[in-house]
């Protein structure tokens, strides 16, 4: 892929990240199963994805957002899980550390972290990102202290610079060393940029794209299972 139009596309992608999605969560509503459980709902254990609009699958019906399609996966293998989709678009570091205690008021045995896209946007500092992201993770383990955390990795557009890129990339690996949490380098690896794979806009995955970030996820997740 090349990289500079993967890059130009993801400056748009976090503009539309900003943007109203009606069938996203209200922050007073509470989070909804990805998929209704097949098995008694007492022996399933939880999977929350926190993050903004590309977890709360823009412009499509639930069901074909990555966090439905990995249910589908973790049902067809008799896994005993059961995924919660707590995206919400627009949503930048700030806002999720403001609103991860309302979601945690539900069990959480994995947690999937998918945000700092719009704080890229905005040119926001990468320190208050990572100071935010870190006081969500650390809100998770004093919470649930066996709880198993995965982070999604983004990529910052690269009118901020050199230096900012570079610094956000490299936020996330970080993180995820310094908290012991499983890594997804890139989200949207194999679908940013290329329009075959996201919606009219050009920036968020469409079914197919959500497919491709369904994988990605998997790979990371699945051996926390």
């Amino acid at each position: 892929m090349n990289k500079i139009l993967l890059l130009s596309t993801i400056l748009v992608l976090f503009s539309a990240c900003g943007s109203n999605d009606s069938k996203a969560p209200d922050s007073g509503a509470v989070s909804k199963p990805a998929q209704q459980a097949t098995t008694p709902a007492d022996a399933r254990r939880n999977i929350v994805f926190f993050g903004n609009s590309l977890t709360a699958a823009y412009q499509l019906p639930p069901e074909q957002g990555f966090p439905a399609l990995i249910q589908r996966k973790i049902d067809s293998l008799g896994l005993p899980y059961r995924c919660i989709d707590a995206g919400l678009s627009g949503e930048t570091t700030a806002d999720g550390k403001n609103r991860i205690d309302w979601v945690l008021k539900q069990p959480v045995d994995i947690f999937v972290l998918e945000l700092g896209g719009n704080d890229a946007l905005r040119g926001l500092p990468v320190k208050a990102s990572r100071e935010n992201l870190q006081a969500i993770i650390s809100k998770v383990k004093a919470r649930y202290p066996n709880c198993k955390i995965v982070l999604a990795g983004m990529l910052a557009p690269p009118n901020l610079g050199a230096n900012y890129t570079k610094a956000f990339q490299q936020m996330y690996p970080d993180l995820a060393k310094n908290n012991k949490a499983a890594l997804i380098p890139f989200l949207l690896d194999g679908v940013g940029g290329i329009p075959s794979l996201n919606l009219e806009d050009g920036i968020h995955p469409n079914v197919e794209g959500q497919k491709i970030v369904a994988e990605n996820v998997w790979k990371v997740l699945k051996p926390l299972l």
